[in-house]
């Protein structure tokens, strides 16, 4: 038994070395901004920007083949913050991103069956609910990945612009001319 326990303890030595060694010997560098892009994102993994997870969003950011709105959970202020980075680093156009409005899920409770496939499939556990009983969406948790809707058997979910709160509101981008009309109806 001595033997047996000596024995596993050398190949487990032996191969967890081996594997170290690989690992720094075929270690792959991952350009700054990927990182920097990798800190602003969410960090969900929902894939509702159609890329696998957010590191691959962040890779396709750093290379150009990604708008900077990609991310809907992150929302505008994700998109703002990712402006001050990509456009910078990688030359990208920031579009338009005054006109992302965040969305969320939103349960019709007389349509919900208490299945609890989106339960299972959410992401940040927005949704609450048990068994055989309604489900309902919490919405400062909710973060519009859409998982929910698709596995949903009843369409009992949608999504909607998430409501305006205090933490969430901002002042809408002014109208070009519109300041202009205002001073020639005034004056």
């Amino acid at each position: 038994m001595i033997a047996a326990a000596a024995s596993m303890s050398a190949l487990g030595l032996g191969l967890g070395y081996l594997l170290g060694a690989a690992a720094r010997k075929f270690h792959v560098e991952t350009p700054p901004i990927v990182e920097e892009i990798g800190k602003i994102l969410p960090g969900t993994n929902c894939g509702a920007c159609g890329f696998p997870g957010c590191n691959g969003l962040a890779e396709a950011m750093a290379e150009g083949n990604a708008p900077l709105t990609a991310c809907t959970p992150g929302g505008r202020d994700v998109a703002l913050a990712l402006a001050e980075i990509v456009t910078v680093e990688a030359g990208a156009e920031a579009g338009p991103i005054a006109e992302i409005e965040p969305m969320v899920a939103f349960v019709f409770e007389d349509h919900c069956t208490g299945c609890q496939k989106c339960f299972k499939r959410c992401p940040t556990d927005a949704i609450v609910g048990g068994a055989k009983q309604i489900h309902t969406v919490v919405m400062d948790a909710c973060i519009g990945c859409d998982a929910c809707i698709e596995v949903c058997p009843t369409e009992a979910i949608v999504s909607r612009v998430k409501p305006k709160s205090l933490k969430t509101w901002y002042w809408d981008k002014p109208q070009p001319g519109l300041a202009a009309a205002r001073a020639e109806t005034a004056a």
